[in-house]
């Protein structure tokens, strides 16, 4: 596969990333194979691979590696292929891919099977499946790598625990979608998933034009947290200190340094812009994806 370019995160420096490598270089016989090194080169390989004109840049790794190499191929003709071999695959999941079934994505990637799917923004930078602007973002922020690796998904609640007794950031909203005007917590998604298999916003559909958002009024950590856990288990989303609307546009401010998490990694502080591109994104999906 000639027109194909393959991304994989990370290099192989572990026993436990090299295994991953010779899964991947087993299924992609034949096409190039480019392990990064450092946070940003899957973008900037992404880019150079879209540039150079291939016609399939594959991310082989986990959320944060899809956002890289999106940010890569975004407004090229590029098809988006995925290997999920991350820690976290949300987006994949939402695609109806197998995590860690190469041989099945593979196939996917082999054949022809385009779908258009919306590219939301913000301030110019893209995600594919959910941005946060306050708690989550605080718990991205504090979350060290070396916490990540010894453990994994559960880092995050650990440094959501120590967060909880904090003030909340005041963040002022402007959509003409809302009529509410200030939250203590934003999210805002392309999809249905939250932070794995939970379906946390209720309408989504990731090719429909409009960019999911959910508002935290005016609520301390500890009563956000346990309202995100009423919104995942919920059918709906009813509870008066939430609000949730779709729309094209949304402004974030603040007065503090509130950082922005993209698809679980830090990418800026306020004032943020969101917007969406509809059926921005070409990606190689199976038949049956909704």
């Amino acid at each position: 596969m000639s027109n194909t370019v393959v991304i994989l995160n990370p290099a192989a420096r572990s026993e436990k990333a090299k295994r991953w490598r010779a899964r991947v270089e087993s299924v992609a016989r034949g096409c190039i194979i480019c392990a990064t090194s450092r946070a940003g080169e899957a973008e900037t390989l992404a880019r150079h691979a879209a540039q150079e004109g291939f016609e399939k840049i594959v991310a082989a790794g986990g959320d944060g590696t899809i956002n890289e190499v999106v940010n890569g191929l975004a407004g090229s003709n590029a098809a988006l292929g995925l290997l999920p071999i991350g820690t976290m695959n949300v987006f994949a999941t939402e695609l109806g891919l197998p995590a860690h079934d190469l041989k099945l994505c593979w196939n996917i990637i082999q054949g022809e099977n385009t779908r258009l799917v919306d590219l939301p923004s913000a301030n110019g930078k893209y995600f594919v499946q959910l941005a946060g602007v306050g708690l989550d973002a605080q718990v991205v922020k504090e979350t060290s790598l070396a916490f990540k690796r010894s453990f994994g998904p559960l880092s995050y609640l650990i440094s959501a625990a120590q967060i909880a007794a904090r003030q909340p950031p005041k963040l002022f909203i402007e959509s003409e979608s809302t009529s509410v005007d200030e939250a203590s917590f934003v999210l805002i998604g392309n999809g249905r998933l939250y932070g794995g298999p939970f379906p946390f916003f209720k309408h989504p559909v990731i090719d429909d034009g409009w960019l999911d958002v959910v508002l935290f009024k005016r609520l301390g950590y500890v009563e956000i947290i346990k309202s995100v856990q009423t919104v995942v288990f919920g059918l709906d989303i009813s509870a008066p200190d939430i609000e949730y609307f779709q729309t094209e546009h949304l402004r974030v401010t603040s007065a503090q340094d509130v950082p922005l998490e993209l698809d679980g990694e830090l990418a800026g502080t306020c004032p943020i812009d969101f917007r969406i591109q509809k059926k921005g994104l070409r990606v190689l999906a199976p038949v049956s994806a909704t």
